[in-house]
Order: C-alpha cells, then structure tokens, then sequence
C-alpha cells in the first residue's frame, strides 16, 4: 500500500503531506462560464432565430457582450430555454410566458429580501 512515508513525501509548510490543502487554499475560484448564442443553439436544440427572437422580446436575457458585439449568456439560460419550451408546448402564448417569467423573475428577487430579515 502506498502512503506519503512510503513514497518519501515530505510535508509542505502547511503541514499536509500531498499540498492538496495548500493548493487548494491559494486557489482563486473559477470565473463564470458564458455561452454564446451558437451554444445555447447547440444544447437547446432552438434555432439561432428563436433565441434571438427570445432575447429581443426579453424572454432571455444576455449576460454580457463580448467586445466583438456577441451576446454572452449564463447557465441560466439553458434552464430559461427549457421554461419557455415547456410552457410552448403546453400551447401558451408569448404574451402568457412573457408574464409568467416576469412573476417567477419578482418572486426570485423578493425571496432573498424576505429571508435575510431576522
């Protein structure tokens, strides 16, 4: 069986024998991952059209723009796209998913007011 002794590890200056611990403490953490508009495509299986159409009527919301003029956007808009593919398919208008999506987006912003007080 092999062990930090048996392979002759010494410990780092935090004391673990691996430096997994200190690694992990001087680890920066992970900038957020933004797709673009041909990856939501991709992965929604919606065409490029109806995810711009989404985003220009607010349906979707970009993130970000590159510098380059491209919409970047969160993984939440992965699980936005599938909301609005759901609620198609159970025949909903625009104008309903629209409202509904706005009740769900005031329901989320207020829950956190509500709960942070004593």
């Amino acid at each position: 069986m092999l062990n930090a002794e048996s392979l002759g590890s010494r410990p780092d200056s935090d004391g673990s024998a691996d430096g997994a611990t200190a690694l992990q403490t001087r680890r920066r953490p992970l900038p957020p991952k933004f797709y673009r508009i041909g990856e939501l495509v991709e992965y929604s299986r919606m065409s490029r059209q109806t995810v711009h159409n989404y985003t220009t009527m607010g349906l979707l919301v970009e993130c970000k723009w590159t510098r380059g003029g491209h919409r970047l956007y969160d993984e939440s808009a992965f699980d936005r796209l599938d909301q609005i593919a759901e609620l198609r398919a159970r025949q909903k208008s625009l104008d309903y998913i629209r409202e509904h999506l706005a009740e769900l987006d005031a329901r989320t912003q207020a829950a956190p007011a509500e709960t942070s007080e004593p």
